[in-house]
């Protein structure tokens, strides 16, 4: 009876956590441990160059302290002009461009000229909390993939129109464009 009981689990652990187990994609419980990359959803969520893949995120899989993304920019494409409360660091994987960086902008009334750094597959950088950056594709002919941690998720991104954008006219965007599907409690508060 024993014999039975563990072929019963063995067969049905697998389907428990398939993502096809019934959850939806937005779905906490029950994800898998183990998950493979090319498996989990990619979208642009609209902006054009850009491919985003949440590997291991707060809405989409529970995670309290930090998220990893992979993103891949085709040439020219680029993040908005952007900063948030909390830290970031990049891993370029492949490929090559500019990181723009008004580091301490927060102390200013506006980001101001940025200091542009070369980056390329290999190398790694963090952005501190409340920073103002943007990260180009600058190279015409290949795509950047990069894998993000970032920390306290979910993240409140405030998107500034240029570098002289004053800090209070930053808009807002929480949720996030891939956590919006599933976003479902309120934004937390940062002090």
């Amino acid at each position: 009876m024993a014999s039975h009981y563990c072929l019963i689990v063995l067969f049905a652990l697998p389907l428990l956590f398939s993502p096809t187990a019934g959850d939806s994609r937005c779905s906490t419980h029950e994800v898998a441990l183990v998950r493979n990359i090319s498996d989990l959803p990619q979208d642009s969520y609209g902006i054009p160059g850009l491919s985003h893949i949440t590997v291991a995120g707060s809405v989409l899989h529970g995670m309290k302290e930090v998220e990893v993304w992979i993103q891949t920019f085709a040439p020219g494409s680029h993040t908005p002009i952007h900063r948030h409360p909390c830290e970031e660091v990049f891993v370029v994987l492949k490929g090559s461009g500019t990181l723009y960086l008004a580091s301490n902008s927060h102390q200013l009334e506006y980001p101001g000229e940025p200091r542009a750094f070369t980056i390329s597959a290999n190398s790694t950088f963090g952005v501190r909390d409340d920073d103002v950056h943007q990260v180009w594709n600058t190279n015409d002919k290949e795509d950047m993939q990069v894998m993000i941690v970032i920390s306290r998720p979910p993240i409140q991104v405030f998107m500034y129109q240029d570098w002289y954008t004053p800090h209070p006219n930053a808009k807002l965007k929480f949720p996030c464009y891939w956590d919006e599907e599933c976003f479902q409690s309120q934004p937390k508060i940062e002090l």
